[in-house]
């Protein structure tokens, strides 16, 4: 090759490397702008200092969006895979839909209730009801930790692929699956003294062969008026799921006496 043939091709790869970079920023910009749309500063803040803590070391795309919450991937610093919940904070309808498993729960009995103030408090109480039932041995998520609105915790899938749903998946034994999740719903009230409040197929994903429980925000304490009507409708939908699986399934008032150990009145 030339001299001049070989000055060629260097400036063609100088180029084309200017180019692809360019387009890396663009799109970079892009990202950053759609995160500017939907975030608050507060909550681009809450982002920034859990960085500047060693919380995140990079944030990648959505990976569920919902109309209180969006899940995205990212990684901690030292690689591990992140799932980042960020609430919005200008979710209306979804502030009043909160009210109803706050009130009466203990843990939060004192509380402003201004708008920002109950998202906060929101992602506070998955926080702490995930803590709560990672230690009564339920597999839920792992949390990390939370700021504001802004909760960090285990990312169940890989590689920003997450986790199938339950009602995704063909399972190869579902009865198995059936007596775990019950085994969670036992331990839950048991142990760790909650009820979950909205269990079905959409909020238990399948990884490596088990259920891992997720979206627990809405888990309510044993002293919360509503925990025994709750308990009734997680049991009664997991039944009725179950069921479509030609599972043999346990009754719900025997499912209720032995998650209670008391006799099912309704």
């Amino acid at each position: 090759m030339s001299i001049k043939e070989g000055l060629r091709k260097k400036l063609e790869r100088q180029e084309k490397s200017y180019e692809t970079e360019q387009l890396m920023k663009e799109k970079r910009s892009e990202e950053y702008e759609a995160f500017e749309e939907v975030f608050d500063k507060p909550t681009l803040m809450t982002i920034y200092d859990l960085m500047n803590e060693g919380w995140i070391g990079e944030i990648y795309g959505a990976v569920k969006a919902g109309k209180e919450s969006k899940l995205y991937w990212g990684r901690h610093p030292d690689g591990t895979e992140l799932a980042i919940k960020i609430y919005l904070t200008v979710a209306a309808e979804f502030k009043k839909g909160m009210l109803v498993y706050i009130s009466g729960d203990p843990r939060f009995e004192r509380v402003r209730r201004s708008p920002r103030n109950l998202i906060y408090l929101w992602a506070r109480k998955e926080y702490r009801n995930l803590t709560e039932a990672y230690r009564a041995k339920v597999r839920v998520p792992k949390p990390y930790t939370v700021k504001n609105n802004v909760l960090l915790m285990e990312f169940i899938g890989e590689n920003g692929v997450t986790a199938p749903l339950l009602r995704e998946v063909e399972l190869p034994n579902p009865e198995k699956i059936y007596r775990q999740l019950l085994l969670y719903l036992k331990r839950l009230y048991v142990k760790a003294k909650l009820v979950h409040g909205d269990l079905s197929e959409y909020n238990v994903m399948i990884w490596k062969g088990k259920p891992i429980i997720f979206d627990v925000s809405q888990a309510v304490s044993l002293e919360h008026p509503n925990a025994t009507q709750f308990l009734w409708r997680d049991i009664e939908n997991i039944n009725r799921y179950f069921k479509r699986l030609d599972v043999k399934i346990q009754s719900s008032e025997e499912v209720f006496r032995r998650i209670t150990g008391a006799a099912a009145l309704r």
